[in-house]
């Protein structure tokens, strides 16, 4: 019963890098960059629903949806003012590297605003445990609706790209955005919006992330960001199935490693077992080899 234990802590912390693998995804997938500030705005999301829940004394729920609402206000800004003046820039340098200023820019922001003081973080799930086999496997209201929500989230963002009309649009802008700016589509407006939905995601990301993890600082969304990122290339960056699978992928190995190999290992164990599968795999699990026709 520990062995599942620990395999249902790795599907809900698989879970939530998932979901913030899935931010990741749709944004290189439709604009082909990689926003590394994705990962601060868990943050800024967190701390948006913890100040809601304690200064306002508002509902959990609703102080999620709040965080939700300016996550998706301020991930907008961003794409407007630190990288569309540069998507046309000759070296993908200059956008990588702005991402990485946005990045430190809303870590120092957030330490002037909240301290580097350590906040507790509430819990926004009202579910009990469940308790199975006499006691030894408990899993956690927690570790439930983390799953629940990853899932609920991959298929509908599988059936918006797929069915709706915006859906198609982004893969239009994906495949080649001249020739959807000329089939009169509003690539900025597609890649804006491409972003509003990673960023409403983040803050979800930061709400169960948090819930199970209640330790809050500037830096949260640090290194969940970066292993979110490792878990997209893992399962492949652009496909949103794969940016699932390589989160739980991601998730399990981590717990795995920390409770059997070792706790202070378990993040050089998780890049190891990228750079296996890139070896392998470069594209990723469900990554496609794209060939440019000259």
């Amino acid at each position: 019963m520990t062995f599942l234990n620990y395999l249902i802590n790795g599907l809900s912390l698989g879970s939530v890098y998932a979901i913030i693998a899935l931010g990741y995804t749709m944004v290189y997938g439709i604009a082909k960059m990689l926003n590394f500030a994705h990962g601060d705005i868990i943050m800024v999301g967190a701390y948006i629903i913890y100040y809601s829940m304690t200064s306002f004394g508002i509902d959990p729920i609703l102080s999620i949806v709040i965080s939700m609402v300016l996550c998706t206000v301020l991930g907008v800004v961003i794409e407007r003012v630190a990288y569309r003046p540069l998507r046309n820039a000759s070296s993908s340098l200059a956008v990588l590297i702005t991402a990485i200023g946005v990045s430190y820019l809303l870590q120092n922001t957030a330490l002037l605003m909240f301290s580097a003081n350590t906040k507790t973080f509430s819990s926004v799930v009202a579910i009990d445990p469940i308790k199975l086999f006499d006691g030894q496997l408990t899993i956690s209201g927690e570790a439930i609706v983390t799953i629940a929500v990853c899932i609920v989230i991959m298929v509908g963002l599988t059936l918006f790209v797929n069915k709706t009309k915006a859906g198609q649009a982004m893969q239009a802008v994906s495949e080649d955005k001249g020739a959807a700016q000329l089939m009169g589509i509003n690539v900025n407006g597609t890649i804006a919006l491409t972003f509003a939905i990673g960023s409403a995601l983040a803050a979800v990301a930061g709400a169960l992330m948090c819930s199970t993890y209640p330790n809050l600082t500037p830096y949260t969304g640090t290194m969940p960001g970066i292993k979110a990122f490792v878990a997209a290339v893992f399962g492949g960056i652009g496909s949103i199935p794969g940016a699932m699978i390589g989160g739980l992928l991601i998730g399990i190995i981590e717990i795995l490693g920390k409770a059997y190999i070792s706790s202070q290992l378990a993040d050089a164990i998780v890049f190891a077992v990228l750079i296996i599968v890139l070896l392998v795999k470069p594209t990723g699990i469900l990554g496609k080899n794209i060939q440019e026709k000259v």
